[in-house]
């Protein structure tokens, strides 16, 4: 496995190298515009208490593994209270799969959503 990128590909005019983080901003903006979620969330290993991260830095709640034919996504994030979080986790996997396959051009294998907390406003 490739931690450091996940697309390269080669031709006549150059290359074309696809990172991480590219991955990891694309599916941190499209998660946060579905209904119902707060925000990404980043647990610190040391204490296990979940933050809300900011919008310049929700990457940090999404990690991404390559794999032989595609890449594995991994989204942490916080809902709103009184949402059906089964409906909410269906929306984002096809959501954020549809948008990385169509935009990057690179399959996505498996898309894990774990919801860190529930925010009640």
């Amino acid at each position: 496995m490739n931690r450091a990128m996940v697309l390269k590909t080669s031709g006549d005019l150059g290359e074309v190298t696809i990172s991480n983080n590219v991955i990891s901003e694309i599916a941190g903006a499209v998660a946060t515009k579905c209904y119902g979620v707060v925000g990404m969330a980043s647990r610190n290993k040391k204490d296990g208490i979940v933050n809300l991260l900011k919008a310049d830095s929700m990457t940090k709640g999404i990690s991404i593994t390559v794999e032989e034919g595609g890449v594995i996504v991994e989204i942490h994030l916080i809902v709103e209270y009184g949402i059906n979080i089964n409906t909410i986790c269906k929306s984002i996997v096809n959501r954020v799969r549809y948008t990385i396959e169509n935009t990057v051009g690179i399959k996505v294998n498996r898309i894990n959503v774990r919801v860190e907390g529930v925010r009640v406003d």
